[in-house]
């Protein structure tokens, strides 16, 4: 463990002075380690592994973010499982304790949405869409409208998928707070 952190301490330390390829092997290293810890993490409350992937791109990103609050005195490990921790108990929150329950087994007893609510939803969509560049507006609709993947956006506009998840993000953004701008 203690050779671990030491290597990844020197990737760390040669990236922030701007070796690019010492930053890529850092993140490739941990990826495969974070992905193992965020998996256990979710067994352990009960969740699935679909959004394994997503927790561990949200602490790489806040690795890249923060890696300027990494102090080189300190051991590396313990400042980057405290991100991974953070961002496990984040989504955690986020998902709450909620119980699922399939769409099939409550269909019928659903009542029918209103047409004129739906169409009113529609444009009101539309409209908060208009106020995003036509990338993001792009990846936002293919992802939270039309339930393409990640992956499947990424490839149809030949972009990197954390490219994708950065822009969606941003874009998500974008709209809470144009929405919360607009709200009464």
């Amino acid at each position: 463990m203690l050779e671990r952190d030491r290597h990844w301490a020197l990737l760390m330390e040669a990236s922030i002075d701007g070796d690019a390829a010492s930053y890529r092997e850092l993140l490739e290293s941990l990826a495969a380690v974070l992905r193992e810890t965020v998996r256990r993490g979710c067994e352990r409350a009960r969740i699935g592994n679909s959004e394994v992937e997503d927790i561990v791109q949200e602490i790489l990103l806040a690795i890249h973010l923060k890696r300027h609050t990494w102090r080189r005195e300190d051991p590396i490990g313990a400042w980057i499982f405290a991100i991974c921790r953070n961002k496990l108990v984040d989504a955690l929150r986020r998902r709450g304790r909620r119980a699922e329950v399939a769409i099939d087994q409550l269909i019928d007893t659903l009542p029918a949405a209103e047409q004129a609510d739906a169409n009113m939803d529609a444009l009101d969509v539309g409209r908060m869409l208009e106020h995003l560049g036509p990338r993001q507006r792009e990846i936002v609709d293919a992802i939270s409208i039309a339930g393409q993947s990640v992956r499947e956006t990424a490839e149809r506009l030949k972009m990197s998928e954390g490219a994708v998840r950065v822009s969606l993000h941003r874009a998500l953004k974008a709209l809470a707070a144009l929405y919360r701008s607009k709200a009464p």
